[in-house]
């Protein structure tokens, strides 16, 4: 998506992928910035090695406790994220609806992925949060941060099991899947047969570039307005290219054209 927004706004550089090593972040990022890089976007599994790597992190960044984004200005770098704000355009873009008006059920908020999304979304305005995970134990530190940003906000667990989504499927607008499963074929289900209904919204933070997700095929089966990981994608790039390229807009067409013909 990047190089045919470099083209259509007439800017003379281009995006390239680099394998980087694990242990190796410091290092690559001081070869981009010594080589003229304007910026780098961060995947797995180097997001939290690069918070370590840079000379500031923006406070969004610093609160998500991540970042994914590499910004290189006269020889210094800084870190910031992304995905948070990527996941705020998406779903107003998807559901027509800002997140601060929405009850969100967040499946695996006890990853990476779910802890950002729940803590952009607090941070957005939004008052009523389920937090669902395998491990309920990991909730906590999660669970004490929510509470000291929101003291009004309603806030809930709930196990990963089926009797409890389904009850925690009747107060909730829009699940959010920040797990990894839906990845490969054949993953288990998320959610028990049947328990989505048409007034649900579904955002599955995984995409598949050879068919949608069980999660996806469900909410179509159900009737219900759905959106997957390829509109945090495109979201957080577009991002992503307004901090390389101060005053510029990012082209939301041309990049979305590009992903799909990739």
């Amino acid at each position: 998506m990047h190089n045919p927004a470099l083209r259509a706004c007439g800017i003379d550089a281009s995006y390239v992928r680099v394998q980087v090593p694990p242990g190796h972040v410091r290092e690559s990022f001081g070869l981009f910035a010594h080589h003229g890089f304007l910026g780098v976007n961060i995947t797995i599994p180097h997001k939290f090695e690069a918070m370590e790597a840079v000379d500031e992190v923006d406070p969004l960044a610093q609160r998500l406790g991540v970042i994914n984004t590499l910004i290189i200005r006269d020889g210094r770098l800084l870190g910031c994220n992304t995905d948070g704000p990527g996941f705020l355009r998406s779903v107003r873009e998807a559901f027509g609806a800002e997140v601060a008006e929405l009850r969100l059920l967040i499946l695996g908020a006890g990853g990476g992925a779910g802890r950002a999304v729940a803590v952009q979304s607090v941070l957005a305005g939004c008052r009523h949060l389920v937090l669902a995970n395998r491990s309920a134990d990991k909730l906590q530190p999660l669970l004490m941060e929510l509470n000291g940003l929101a003291p009004g906000l309603l806030l809930q667990t709930c196990a990963m099991e089926p009797p409890a989504l389904e009850t925690a499927l009747d107060g909730i607008d829009v699940v959010v899947n920040a797990t990894s499963v839906g990845m490969k074929a054949g993953d288990a289900a998320l959610l028990p047969a049947g328990a989505l209904r048409a007034s649900h919204c579904v955002y599955d933070m995984v995409y598949r570039a050879c068919g949608e997700t069980d999660l996806i095929a469900a909410a179509r089966a159900a009737g219900a307005r759905h959106a997957d990981g390829m509109s945090l994608l495109l979201h957080q790039g577009a991002i992503s290219f307004e901090h390389w390229f101060p005053g510029v807009t990012a082209p939301l067409d041309v990049m979305r054209a590009g992903l799909a013909s990739a």
